[in-house]
């Protein structure tokens, strides 16, 4: 049965999890039933919580909400200040956004750019110890957040209106070297690259030739990305003939070094805290995050979308402050799916995703996935999965030994079985 339900998530959120529950409690009393009667109670209740959800996401129906922020919700605002501060605020930012559901975007951008910017430049004009701590502690704070709003921007180019297209080109070159980024480089890593090898054997960040439950092998996988993936990710790119892509990717990087140079000569202590530890923090951080995405790979089918990814329906961070990417099996079966469809689009895609043996998970987000792999503690694990399909009835001790099976490392000949190549 499910753990309780974390309070705080988003309303989408709740009705996929409630979905979830009432389709393991009736699996559960399937034994009473009539089975074809069980059937279509089944999709009378799917097709409701579609309803339901297309409703969030429709701008002209009256359930319609744009996402303001991403700590609360419209009914947790108090109503003097929705009505004299928030509602005219969203009603100007509307027309700024490419889609009406997306103002948090420009809350953020906004926030960041009136905190993150000028925090950074008076560090440079009058450094202090403690203001520098504060600011590092600020961008880590920041960081998951922008990096899945830049997440949006990269795979939708952009996020604002065509009218206002010289900010939403400009914003990211601003923003970008304070939260970690190289100029482009989550572009053409994410886009240009990860997206089109899927986790394969010619994917840099691929976690399939490492046993994901071993810390050594974590250790290896994150320093090789820190160290080599400036160099590596040119050189892939110029092994596919691609020759434009290597050079643009290697002049991105080798001038984002140059700038950190730059600015490390004229203050090396703000240049440590603004430029290279958000950097280094940023590339640990999407390692721990990519494994946690891709660490359950299954034995059979390593390369179905379902078998090599996750979803979380998770505790607040992937999803409510992450812009629903929890949903990443979903992310990967449509890279460009609107982040506010991912709700809708599972329930719709049910069947397939028990069909396809997916693994779902709740009350654990992607950092903790990866901790808890690396404890190997699979029975935790077991007890944060959402069953589906063949996984209802299983004990928490067969569960676990199923999730086990999915962090062995593939030799070099079972990716030739499998994928056919080597990379």
């Amino acid at each position: 049965m499910l753990r309780s339900i974390h309070p705080y998530l988003t309303q989408p959120d709740n009705v996929v999890l409630n979905s979830l529950s009432r389709d393991l409690h009736k699996a559960i009393n399937s034994k009473v039933r009539v089975p074809a009667d069980d059937t279509k109670e089944k999709l009378d209740d799917d097709q409701t919580t579609v309803q339901l959800l297309s409703n969030f996401n429709d701008e002209a129906g009256e359930a319609f909400q744009p996402t303001v922020f991403t700590g609360w919700d419209q009914k947790d605002i108090p109503y003097a200040i929705e009505r004299l501060l928030v509602r005219p605020y969203t009603t100007w930012a509307k027309h700024i956004v490419r889609r009406p559901t997306d103002v948090v975007f420009l809350t953020h951008i906004l926030i960041y750019l009136a905190t993150s910017a000028p925090s950074a430049v008076y560090l440079f004009l009058r450094f202090s110890w403690s203001h520098a701590l504060f600011h590092w502690i600020m961008q880590a704070w920041y960081c998951g957040s922008f990096t899945l709003m830049l997440h949006n921007h990269i795979h939708n180019n952009g996020l604002l209106s065509k009218e206002y297209a010289w900010f939403d080109n400009l914003w990211p070159y601003i923003l970008e070297p304070l939260m970690g980024h190289t100029w482009d480089s989550y572009y053409y890593h994410h886009v240009k690259h990860h997206h089109h090898e899927n986790n394969g054997p010619g994917d840099l960040s691929s976690t399939i030739r490492y046993q994901r439950d071993e810390l050594l092998h974590f250790m290896h996988y994150v320093a090789r990305f820190v160290f080599l993936v400036w160099i590596e990710l040119p050189l892939y790119f110029w092994r596919k003939n691609k020759i434009s892509l290597a050079l643009r990717t290697l002049g991105s990087e080798l001038l984002s070094y140059a700038f950190i140079v730059l600015m490390a000569r004229f203050e090396l202590r703000a240049t440590v805290f603004v430029l290279i530890m958000p950097l280094v923090q940023m590339r640990i951080g999407m390692m721990v995050g990519n494994w946690g995405q891709h660490a359950l790979v299954d034995e059979v089918e390593p390369d179905s979308d379902f078998r090599s990814s996750i979803t979380l329906i998770d505790v607040p961070q992937s999803n409510r402050h992450c812009f629903n990417d929890g949903y990443h099996t979903s992310h990967h079966l449509n890279p460009r799916r609107h982040w506010r469809d991912h709700p809708v689009a599972f329930i719709k895609d049910k069947p397939r995703y028990s069909a396809g043996r997916a693994l779902v998970f709740h009350n654990i987000d992607y950092i903790m996935m990866t901790v808890t792999l690396l404890r190997k503690d699979y029975m935790h694990l077991a007890s944060c999965l959402v069953p589906m399909g063949d996984q209802i009835g299983m004990s928490q001790e067969e569960v676990a030994d199923m999730l086990r099976t999915k962090t062995k490392k593939f030799t070099e000949e079972d990716i030739m079985k499998k994928y056919g190549q080597l990379g």
